[in-house]
């Protein structure tokens, strides 16, 4: 068995517990979408970009309720969250063309939730060859594109995309 090792991760896994707030509650409430990365808002869920992101266009979708569970999430907000998710994939496929996507959650501690109290979806997009060891041998990510270029990219593809569209 080969094990691939993430030792950057062990600062942040060592203090994830703080009662400090919930970042996911407090970035929508700042009033200020551009330096908290929201590049989309629907009426339950918000689109706001990964500020660590392992690659362009990594995003999260995330209810505005305080929700731990899927169980406690409104089924409106679940069905909402699957719309942004297609209204997402719409845009990334305009902006970047990937090859695929990841889409998942990480649903408690255990499950390596950086945000275990709030729940929320990352949407990745995926190419062929798109994984290297880069991060594990130097602890470092490559990145093509500035996190606030991404930002007025993704949110103008977004507002292009969502247009027409009832809700």
């Amino acid at each position: 068995m080969d094990y691939i090792w993430t030792p950057w991760r062990y600062q942040y896994i060592a203090t994830a517990d703080r009662n400090e707030g919930c970042v996911l509650c407090d970035a929508p409430a700042a009033g200020d979408d551009e330096r908290m990365l929201i590049v989309h808002r629907g009426k339950k869920n918000y689109i706001i970009l990964n500020r660590y992101p392992y690659t362009s266009g990594h995003v999260m979708i995330v209810p505005y309720a305080h929700v731990g569970a899927l169980p406690e999430l409104e089924p409106s907000a679940g069905a909402e969250m699957m719309e942004m998710a297609q209204l997402l994939e719409r845009a990334l496929d305009s902006l970047y063309h990937p090859q695929g996507y990841n889409l998942g959650m990480n649903i408690g501690r255990a499950a390596g939730a950086g945000i275990a109290g709030h729940l929320h979806m990352h949407v990745l997009p995926r190419w062929t060859g798109d994984t290297s060891f880069m991060t594990t041998v130097s602890e470092t990510r490559l990145e093509p594109e500035e996190l606030s270029i991404t930002y007025q990219r993704l949110r103008q593809a977004l507002e292009s995309q969502a247009k027409g569209l009832i809700r």
